[in-house]
């Protein structure tokens, strides 16, 4: 059965496009326009209680009957189980993806975000604020070089780790990152960037402006 996707051009969005590209999943994209706050209607907040997307409906859940599932984490683990693609069942490989979907949900996003906030759209441009988050994120991609340098990708092989961490550094020019400061994610960027069921994921809600470009092959 298709997957119900509710779903944003936003960095967390695409995480969800990108993993049901990759696990050929057959989806039905939703768009909710979080501009005009359609995150804020009864029937979305069924099913995402804290008026974010991405959400999904499974309608061949676990039982058999229904399933929603909110939260991005959340939604790459439910969709690597339900395939068993991308997240390894052995607990040492299944650790190191879990440590790295964690460090992007906890940081690598959370501290981005703020970047971007304070570097783009807040109308006071407070230089505290924009300093803290900048530096932070140049941390967290310092962070993720030395791991990239010892591995292909960031737990070994490709995984969900990868496809949630992706969206977020194609946004490198809004917090103030140069990837070239960085070799071992620029190659880590470049190859998954090249994946065609990335660049699919990337492009949805198809027609809405991206953001971002596939490097040239």
């Amino acid at each position: 059965m298709t997957i119900e996707l509710y779903t944003w051009s936003t960095p967390n969005g695409r995480k969800a496009s990108i993993a049901l590209e990759e696990m050929e999943l057959p989806y039905t994209v939703h768009p909710i326009n979080i501009g005009q706050n359609e995150q804020f209607t009864p029937e979305f907040l069924k099913i995402s209680p804290n008026n974010k997307i991405p959400a999904i409906v499974d309608k061949d859940g676990p039982d058999g009957a229904p399933i929603s599932v909110f939260e991005s984490g959340a939604i790459l683990i439910y969709l690597a189980e339900k395939t068993g693609r991308f997240l390894p069942s052995a607990p040492r490989a299944r650790t190191a993806v879990m440590e790295w979907l964690m460090f992007q949900m906890g940081n690598f996003g959370p501290m981005l975000g703020q970047a971007h906030h304070f570097r783009r759209f807040a109308k006071d441009k407070i230089p505290y604020a924009i300093d803290r988050y900048t530096n932070e994120s140049r941390r967290l991609y310092g962070v993720m070089d030395k791991r990239l340098g010892e591995f292909e990708y960031l737990a070994g092989d490709y995984s969900i780790a990868d496809m949630a961490t992706l969206p977020w550094a194609a946004r490198h020019p809004w917090q103030g990152v140069e990837l070239s400061d960085y070799p071992n994610v620029k190659r880590w960027y470049d190859a998954q960037a090249a994946r065609p069921a990335v660049q699919r994921g990337m492009a949805i809600p198809e027609g809405k402006p991206s953001g971002w470009t596939p490097p040239d092959p």
